[in-house]
């Protein structure tokens, strides 16, 4: 935005010093003038010389002549005081807001790894570096969280397309090629390939919170997406059970159903091969708050693995490519969807192995009670 030059603010407040100090000035005069000169006769009298020895009384004009040049003096000196103390106190007061200024216009030019670091005690200035660079190390995770995710995806994008043209190829140089199994491996490679579209744009979707919140009961959405889950389970022989109370939330049902959903089935793909449990739990939390529970059977996960297992296209164990391996988006989704629902996701190992995922959402505010009408 374009707009006209101006005083700086240094200038304006030595400017408002020197004239703050000048004006106490005046003020003083004016109260010597009043509470002093006036009662000063304006004529003169002749007094005994007994009681002084001048034997004439000052009058009003003769003091006005010796006072008024030097009030003149002193407001003279007052205005240039006021001026080269009000420059240099402004320059020290104004001096955090310099380096602040500094490091925006770095992280304009696209450095995010700066930082002010303004030194001293809390005060406005303090707080306003502190704010600012918690928000550039913000930006700054975001960022790099971006570049992998970009960087993820297009290799992810990039695999299937590569198979399906070495499918091609292959069939294209050899006419004796099974062309049923050309086609049905061409099939699968091509729903990885949307469902991995899918989940990035519902990750999308998450970003923007282009969404409506509504009264949402999580044990419902367990219950569909259980629902909609167990011919997987079992055909990988995994039981699933669901428990809890209902749980009132505020949010977008679609959404809340896909981070439910994907609970679930990561829960069922990454878990034993035979026998294995997955439990979901619904209920009440502590401060106002209500708690989806995901637990399932697996491998024993070392605490620093869990800590990468919400970044994007991540997995606990190796890369999978059976059919529901997922790609790698799951947990990254439920992450994002519990973020944008003002929520907090925690993972943590089971001790006899597993993974036991927590999803804690804001609940609702109850609804205040209406007094009973009266009896007329």
């Amino acid at each position: 935005m374009d707009r006209r030059p101006g005083l700086s603010v240094r200038v304006r407040l030595t400017l408002s010093y020197a004239g703050f100090l000048v004006f106490a000035g005046l003020l003083l005069l004016a109260a010597v003038w009043v509470f002093l000169l006036r009662y000063v006769p304006d004529r003169a009298m002749l007094i005994d010389p007994s009681d002084r020895p001048d034997g004439v009384f000052p009058i009003r004009s003769a003091l006005l002549d010796v006072f008024a040049p030097r009030a003149a003096a002193v407001l003279v000196f007052l205005l240039v005081f006021g001026l080269v103390g009000g420059w240099i106190l402004a320059g020290r007061m104004l001096a955090p807001l310099t380096r602040i200024t500094e490091a925006t216009r770095t992280a304009t030019r696209g450095s995010l790894s700066h930082r002010i670091r303004l030194p001293g005690r809390s005060d406005e200035f303090r707080e306003l570096a502190d704010a600012f660079d918690t928000m550039l190390a913000r930006l700054e995770a975001h960022m790099a969280e971006q570049r992998r995710f970009a960087a993820n995806a297009s290799h992810e994008l990039r695999t299937p397309l590569a198979i399906s043209r070495a499918l091609l190829d292959v069939a294209r140089d050899d006419p004796d090629q099974d062309l049923r199994e050309t086609l049905d491996r061409l099939h699968a490679v091509n729903a990885r390939a949307i469902d991995l579209t899918e989940a990035l744009l519902v990750l999308s979707r998450a970003d923007q919170r282009s969404f409506t919140r509504e009264p949402v009961d999580l044990s419902l959405l367990v219950e569909e997406a259980t629902e909609t889950l167990l011919p997987l389970a079992e055909k990988r022989g995994v039981t699933l059970e669901t428990s809890g109370d209902v749980a009132p939330a505020l949010g977008s049902p679609a959404l809340l159903l896909q981070l439910t959903t994907n609970l679930v089935h990561n829960a069922i793909v990454h878990n034993v091969a035979d026998g294995g449990e997955v439990r979901v739990s619904t209920g009440a939390g502590p401060a106002g708050t209500v708690v989806l529970t995901v637990e399932n059977h697996g491998e024993h996960l070392a605490p620093e693995l869990i800590a990468t297992l919400t970044e994007p296209f991540q997995r606990a164990t190796a890369r999978l490519r059976g059919d529901h391996a997922g790609v790698g988006l799951g947990l990254a989704i439920v992450r994002r969807i519990t973020e944008v629902h003002d929520g907090s996701l925690v993972l943590a190992p089971r001790a006899g192995g597993g993974l036991r995922v927590d999803v804690r959402l804001p609940a609702p505010p109850a609804p205040s009670a209406k007094p009973f009408p009266k009896d007329s």
